[in-house]
């Protein structure tokens, strides 16, 4: 059996009386989408921020590619980015000079050709040279997502990613995480989004009350529950397939820029 990328074992973490998280335990493999399911308040954002070194645990270890989270902090940081509930990106700051900084700030030898690599990645190259203040939702997300990327870290953490987005944006955003498991990238997911989960993950914890209640792929959460039986009913289309379905496809960075400077 190959070493898990991430292990996690008894993570146990309080704020004052209040007992967060309650003796975690689950593995991530390497080039796997990990969903942590969970409602808001259950401990989400406090295990991956423990994950990401920002936060200490009271009990319990928790390892990064086989770097201690408490013990190597530093090493962990070299191999990881997060990207939190809301984008991180510079308003004031085109999207290519955005990932220029970033990439200054990480040392990287031509941060302008990282820049535009990433750009093109993402499918941004044509707006890169606007202000990301007039960025659509979904366009935001994939710059703050790209800005994670850069030094190719090899886990990212995505809290909440698609939360406020509409249809077509939480689209856009499962195909990038799609891509970055695709090209490697251990990712681990939080979401209160059942269907988010359901498109996404390899493997789907859920998280109650700080403790992990079930783990596992899909289709060995299905088989918790009894047998399905066979109805015959009329299936309603959804609001989003409706939504979806008037609209088209997801808009090009081509067709997004006509349409604001329509606007």
């Amino acid at each position: 059996m190959t070493t898990p990328t991430i292990s996690v074992r008894g993570i146990e973490k309080s704020y004052k009386d209040l007992k967060v998280l309650r003796g975690v335990d689950f593995d991530v493999e390497r080039g796997s989408i990990f969903a942590l399911l969970g409602s808001n308040g259950a401990g989400k954002t406090t295990m991956v921020r423990i994950l990401a070194t920002l936060l200490k645990a009271d009990a319990g270890t928790a390892s990064v590619r086989g770097f201690d989270v408490a013990a190597e902090p530093l090493k962990v940081r070299e191999s990881i980015s997060l990207t939190g509930q809301f984008a991180a990106v510079d308003e004031i700051l085109s999207g290519r000079e955005n990932l220029v900084l970033v990439a200054k700030l990480r040392h990287l030898p031509d941060p302008g050709r990282v820049a535009d690599d990433l750009l093109k990645r993402f499918r941004l190259t044509e707006a890169g040279a606007r202000k990301a203040g007039t960025y659509s939702g979904g366009m935001r997300r994939r710059l703050d997502i790209a800005m994670s990327l850069v030094g190719d870290p090899e886990v990212i953490y995505l809290d909440e990613p698609t939360t406020g987005l509409d249809p077509e944006a939480r689209i856009e955003v499962w195909e990038v995480v799609k891509e970055l498991a695709g090209n490697g990238t251990t990712v681990v997911l939080t979401t209160q989004y059942l269907d988010e989960a359901e498109q996404l993950a390899d493997r789907i914890a859920i998280l109650h009350q700080g403790r992990i209640i079930a783990n596992g792929t899909l289709a060995e959460l299905k088989q918790l529950l009894p047998a399905a039986k066979v109805e015959y009913v009329e299936k309603q289309p959804t609001l989003e397939e409706i939504f979806l379905a008037l609209v088209g496809p997801s808009t090009t960075p081509a067709a997004e820029d006509e349409r604001k400077d329509a606007a």
